[in-house]
């Protein structure tokens, strides 16, 4: 999941193909429908992004009273608005009144605080929840934020592999070399620092041990020296998200792919693609490309049937996209990864978004 900014951007504003009265305001590669006339290319704007939850007077100045997503209608999600998909919300909250918006988009300024604005924490069931142990030792999650945000990750041509991204549910096992220990936690707990107890009845838990991960942590160990391992990946099936791929979560073993290892040796971290270290020992994410990078073609591949069953059983979810060199970007302050979720899936009906 990436994180919550709320930040003034250089719009370029573009017309809408299917309104009079509307315009497309463009930031970054998201659009987001506003009334025609409202901007100018060059100006600057907030930009209040989806899976922000804004409070009352907020909604109600902006005109957006029982327009929003969620049971308190204040929760931004994509929407298609006379055809063309909204991403976000441009406006100028009257509480910045006299900021000087270039400015602050020069210096990456964050309004999320002054605005009362705030990520939304998705619902968790109860097989995904457990008593929970501190574990400052976890290895860490990495937000990936949105290609469409942050447009400038990748040159043209850098090498990169394109993965599909499962609507499942992130599981993270840190394995500890010396010990044998196995710790185990999802995103929203990991983030937090905080590891689920082993229990019969978790959803992580019953992954771990289906999947034999802590054996596979361990060889991983050995063959690279590494002090600690952290497999990441998604869990799927029905009972898990909207989105079942055919599979099934069940009491036995629920589906699991994994889509990142990071090997900790001496306090050095480093990052590797499942699919070139585990030799089938482990399922892991459909890989869909991989070769230099061309924006319009990771743009298609984050649209049409996923690929997991075999079956084009249902839409999506979108893709994920890393160099194969693990190289820095500047733009995400680490490593050079992002994701691109798919239209259809922004907009699709009864879904659900559980961490």
């Amino acid at each position: 999941m990436s994180t919550l900014r709320v930040t003034a951007e250089r719009l370029t504003v573009l017309d809408h193909p299917n309104a009079d009265a509307l315009e497309l305001a463009q930031v970054g590669l998201y659009r987001a429908v506003v009334a025609k006339g409202a901007y100018r290319t060059g100006e600057f704007a907030v930009y209040i992004p989806e899976q922000a939850v804004l409070p009352g007077p907020l909604v109600d100045e902006l005109g957006l009273t029982g327009r929003l997503a969620g049971s308190g209608r204040n929760r931004v999600r994509a929407v298609r608005l006379r055809g063309e998909l909204s991403q976000g919300i441009v406006c100028r909250p009257g509480a910045l009144d006299g900021v000087d918006l270039a400015r602050a988009a020069a210096d990456g300024t964050d309004f999320a605080d002054a605005l009362g604005v705030v990520k939304w924490t998705p619902p968790v069931p109860v097989s995904m929840s457990g008593d929970v142990d501190a574990a400052p030792d976890l290895l860490p999650w990495t937000d990936i934020e949105n290609l469409k945000r942050y447009p400038g990750v990748f040159a043209p041509g850098d090498l990169v592999t394109v993965t599909e991204k499962l609507h499942g549910t992130a599981c993270c096992l840190t394995y500890h070399a010396a010990s044998g220990s196995v710790q185990v936690t999802s995103k929203g707990l990991g983030a937090r620092g905080l590891a689920l107890r082993e229990a019969d009845g978790n959803l992580y838990w019953r992954a771990v041990r289906g999947h034999n991960l802590p054996a596979v942590a361990a060889a991983l160990a050995a063959r690279l020296g590494a002090d600690r391992i952290g497999i990441y990946g998604e869990v799927y099936g029905k009972g898990v998200q909207d989105l079942d791929y055919g599979a099934h979560a069940g009491t036995g073993c629920p589906a699991f792919a994994a889509f990142d290892v990071c090997a900790d040796a001496g306090g050095q971290l480093s990052w590797h693609d499942p699919a070139d270290l585990t030799a089938g020992e482990l399922p892991v994410v459909p890989r869909l490309f991989h070769g230099p990078f061309d924006l319009d073609r990771v743009l298609a591949l984050a649209a049409g049937p996923e690929t997991v069953s075999g079956r084009g059983l249902h839409i999506r979810e979108g893709v994920v996209v890393r160099t194969a060199d693990g190289k820095y970007s500047p733009d995400v302050g680490g490593r050079a990864v992002a994701k691109v979720v798919g239209d259809a899936y922004l907009t699709r009906k009864g879904g659900t978004e559980y961490e």
